[in-house]
């Protein structure tokens, strides 16, 4: 009894392992279709074929959520602090900060929802159908599992079809598999445990017909299907915190910590040791936290990731997501696809095989119809090779594909496969229009996966027919009787065929084999006596066939030809299969493959050079996988583990062979997603590239989601945040080294500014534990810390990447952003300043100097020092003692003009003086300013060297 439809979130039947016959009895379905009725009730049951939106966070949570983190909460408590004390600009500037950082990730957190709103609209707006006995078209979403779906080439497959009939028809899944070479499709079942790629007797939703007919009837609908299954996963699956945040954020929480307990020391100590005066020791307590707070820190963060956006996208990459810059150069395993990204994702002719000749080379790459022909490594005339021309011409002649010209760039329409001997006969010098025009095409027998050949019937200008055939070697084979070789048509040696084969597979090249059969136009010519004596030998062989065409072109009738001519129709205008049986000469095979950039190769070994692991993960076979993975430097060329293979392994498993594995074949979503989360759990930093809806879970998962600008589809993109716009792995590689420059510019820049921070909360700390004036105001701290921020340790974004950034291995994600050393050097440095700038004070109160006149000194030594050790921190370890080290960055040469501008308007301008209560020095007293700064200089640069010497590369 057949089952009652339905969809449910178990266990759906096995369509693809099912017989057609079997499948419409489970789903009640009939030949003609389902009643209007039916389908009523049905739809009523199973819901409508679309993706339905999820259940969204509102806009308002969404914005109000970037606020949700301690460093945020920091900055605010700043930016009330600012405003307490009548700083009103410095409390706007902080609020600007916040709320810019809020805009930038309220706006990224609408890329997952746009992804699902780009995968509801993938699906197929109409569908002709059969119901009640007759074609009809509907609109797609009114598909319900037991309808009818008639397909042709264009369409867009509606709904998940077990297939009924096919008639040459092929299906482009791209979408599922990352896949663009179109699969022929059948109606025969196939194993239960076939992949996506593998499932013949199957269309699925959003794929594409590009040839044939056919008819299925529906197993699925809306998020049952596939495609639906993909969306389903995409809405489950989080999105991981970048490395760069985790870190800020443990740093964040700790410096709070720090500056809450000091100031609340502070303010206690002073009440009970000094007996300040509340209002008095409560604002001192303010200032040091005001110092403390790195309140530009955000902002400078924001400006570095920036610009590493910029740089990336002047290399191709684009970047959605801030943080995302940061996490490319914390990545340790780079998951890749193969079709396009590692290779061109453009079929390319490579070798040659010819009867009684070495494999022949054929340079070039892609759809551009220009290269050599090589022997041993020997360019060789193919003008010269007649066996060569007539291979190329045949393969031009039994073809359907079309090579433009458009914009100064080769494109194709028609199969990639074809396309590629297309461009073969262009390296051959061959015209196409020239060639066409003179062997006119008759007929055609189309390519099917049932038979596995092309056809093609054409005639000369004597009247001759000739038959090519194109096809797989084994069929081809089976048809010849004949090799050509030198010129002439010999008996076929199997063997050589055969053991040629194997050579060119085994590089993961698809082989194509390609004859051709020539008919007499005038039947009186054929004579039944096909061999003739061979003069010089004594025995018996085939005339050749350039001899029969030469001589049944000037043959008069009653003549006679000894030769193997076809015996065809005299004015045969058909082809059918009985004339393709036997009796072809075999003109040789051509090995077709998908190529390696070679910039795809070199990226490969820089990431190998930086601690960097590449994975393939394909959904082409087990071969293939293997021999491009050896040839570009993925894997050793024999371990690979399909998606078949992964199934049968738990979590605990896959951990384990993940660690040993790079390349992986026939693999689905599922098996995209696990591998990543097996990588993560591995504690992997993961990127992952892609361009199909397949892709998109495994992106999102993904530490770092790379999708594919030229041939991505938009979910992918909407998942990803970053996009290659060139489609190249060696556009990732050189954003990894951009984000490790990112990142090592954010740790200078944190090196940089924790030490003024603390140096001034420390010399306000000693003032208070000593019970003495303050030596520096909370405006003048404020002063310091805003425009150091806003001119010198911006300056900092703007460093490019260190010589050796690409040959260390990625930093530990789990790691502080500041080592033990990087601690070290901060606290040694605050306190090179706290005692440079209490002992200027003490010297000036002791010379009869003001207190007035004191903090004015206090304030620029904090800022001449600053100025020294900006060119400590361009590089943490390499000397800065150099011509590049000191003028290497001219932005940090134009903001020290810019501060030392402000800093004589801070000493000398009256206003100035006013606000913050400065007076004007001496140039003695500059000469001591500067020459703490320049202690302060040669000192760390000394302690570099000797970090140097003890073997230390990178901290």
């Amino acid at each position: 009894m057949p089952t009652e439809p339905t969809q449910t979130h178990g266990e759906p039947p096995v369509w693809h392992a099912m017989t057609p016959e079997q499948v419409m009895h489970l789903l009640a379905a009939k030949p003609d279709g389902l009643t209007e009725t039916e389908v009523t009730r049905r739809l009523m049951r199973c819901g409508e074929n679309r993706l339905m939106p999820g259940k969204g966070v509102s806009p308002v949570i969404r914005f109000l959520l970037q606020f949700h983190n301690i460093l945020i909460y920091m900055l605010l408590a700043a930016a009330a602090i600012t405003a307490a004390l009548g700083r009103w600009v410095d409390s706007a500037v902080i609020l600007g900060v916040v709320i810019i950082n809020a805009l930038i990730g309220f706006i990224q957190e609408g890329k997952a929802e746009k992804a699902l709103a780009a995968i509801r609209k993938l699906l197929s707006s109409t569908a002709m159908v059969i119901r009640d006995g007759q074609r009809r078209p509907v609109f797609s979403v009114q598909l319900v599992p037991g309808d009818i779906v008639l397909l042709q080439s264009g369409d867009k497959v509606p709904a998940d079809l077990r297939l009924l009939s096919s008639k040459n028809l092929r299906i482009e899944e791209a979408a599922l598999t990352g896949e663009s070479e179109a699969v022929d499709k059948s109606v025969n079942a196939v194993d239960t445990t076939a992949t996506i790629g593998d499932r013949f007797c199957m269309a699925y939703s959003s794929t594409l017909v590009v040839y044939g007919q056919g008819s299925g009837v529906v197993v699925a609908t809306g998020r049952y299907t596939e495609i639906g299954r993909i969306s389903e996963m995409i809405v489950h699956v989080d999105r991981l915190t970048s490395p760069l945040l985790r870190q800020m954020a443990v740093f964040s929480r700790w410096l709070t910590l720090i500056i809450v307990l000091l100031a609340t020391g502070i303010f206690g100590y002073g009440l009970w040791r000094h007996d300040y005066p509340v209002n008095e020791i409560f604002m001192a307590a303010v200032s040091i936290a005001i110092s403390a707070i790195p309140e530009g820190l955000p902002a400078i963060m924001t400006i570095t990731l920036a610009l590493g956006v910029q740089n990336m996208a002047r290399r191709n990459a684009i970047v959605s997501r801030l943080p995302a810059v940061e996490t490319l150069g914390a990545v340790t395993v780079i998951c890749t696809d193969k079709t396009g990204t590692l290779t061109r994702n453009e079929m390319t002719v490579q070798n040659l095989i010819v009867a009684g000749q070495p494999v022949i080379q054929v340079g070039g790459t892609g759809y551009v119809p220009k290269g050599g022909f090589y022997q041993h490594g020997q360019e060789i005339k193919i003008a010269d090779h007649a066996d060569l021309l007539a291979l190329c011409k045949a393969g031009l002649l039994c073809n359907d594909a079309v090579l433009r010209l458009q914009d100064g760039v080769w494109s194709i329409q028609g199969d990639p496969t074809e396309a590629a001997l297309v461009t073969l006969a262009g390296k051959a010098s061959l015209d196409s229009d020239w060639e066409h025009e003179m062997l006119p095409r008759l007929d055609v027998i189309p390519f099917e996966s049932q038979h596995r050949f092309m056809a093609t019937l054409h005639r000369d200008p004597a009247g001759h027919r000739l038959i090519y055939v194109k096809g797989a070697p084994e069929e081809v084979l089976a048809m010849c009787d004949y090799q050509r070789s030198q010129g002439e048509d010999r008996p076929i040696q199997p063997d050589f065929w055969h053991g040629k084969i194997q050579q060119i597979s085994a590089t993961g090249q698809r082989i194509l084999a390609i004859a051709v059969r020539v008919c007499a136009a005038k039947e009186a010519l054929i004579n039944s006596a096909n061999e003739m004596k061979c003069e010089t030998h004594g025995t018996q062989r085939p005339r050749p066939i350039h001899e029969m065409d030469k001589e049944a072109s000037t043959a008069q009738p009653g003549d006679s030809l000894v030769q193997p001519i076809s015996q065809c129709a005299p004015k045969q205008q058909t082809l059918a299969f009985a004339d393709v049986t036997a009796g072809f000469s075999l003109l040789g095979m051509v090995g077709i493959i998908d190529p390696p950039r070679e910039e795809a190769v070199t990226a490969i070994k820089q990431c190998r050079t930086a601690g960097i692991r590449v994975k393939m993960i394909t959904g082409d076979h087990r071969v293939t996988a293997a021999s491009i993975g050896a040839i570009i430097g993925i894997g050793d060329g024999r371990q690979v583990v399909t998606g078949v293979e992964m199934d049968g392994m738990d979590a605990a498993q896959l951990r384990k062979l993940v660690a040993d594995v790079d390349v992986f074949a026939r693999a689905n979503p599922e098996h995209k997603l696990r591998l990543v989360k097996a990588l993560q759990e591995n504690g992997e930093i993961v990127a992952m590239t892609g361009d199909g809806v397949n892709d998109a879970p495994a992106l999102k998962r993904a530490d770092i989601g790379v999708a594919m600008g030229r041939n991505g589809t938009e979910v992918a993109k909407e998942a990803a945040e970053m996009v290659l716009t060139d489609d190249n792995f060696a556009s990732i590689a050189y954003a990894v080294e951009e984000g490790r420059a990112v990142y090592d510019n954010i740790r200078k820049t944190v090196v940089y500014i924790l030490p003024t921070s603390i140096g001034g909360a420390g010399i306000l700390l000693l003032a208070i534990l000593f019970g003495m004036a303050l030596p520096i105001t909370p405006v003048q701290i404020l002063w310091v810390n805003m425009v150091t921020t806003v001119t010198l340790a911006i300056s900092l974004a703007f460093e490019r990447p260190e010589s050796n950034v690409m040959v260390r291995f990625p930093h530990d994600p789990n790691a502080s952003i500041l080592s033990g050393f990087l601690v070290w050097r901060i606290g040694i440095v605050a306190l090179l300043m706290i005692a440079g700038g209490f002992s200027l004070y003490f010297w000036e109160i002791v010379q009869g100097g003001s207190i007035e006149s004191g903090r004015t000194v206090v304030v620029n030594t904090l800022v001449m020092c600053e100025i020294f050790y900006l060119f400590n921190c361009r590089y943490l370890i390499a000397s800065a003692c150099s011509r590049q080290g000191l003028l290497g960055n001219r932005y940090i040469l134009f903001a020290i003009a810019l501060l030392l501008a402000l800093q004589l308007l801070f000493t000398y301008w009256s206003v100035m003086q006013q606000l913050f209560g400065t007076v004007a020095l001496d140039a003695a007293a500059w000469g001591r300013i500067v020459a703490v700064g320049l202690l302060l200089f040669l000192f760390i640069e000394l302690e570099k060297y000797w970090m140097r010497r003890s073997g230390v590369k990178y901290v």
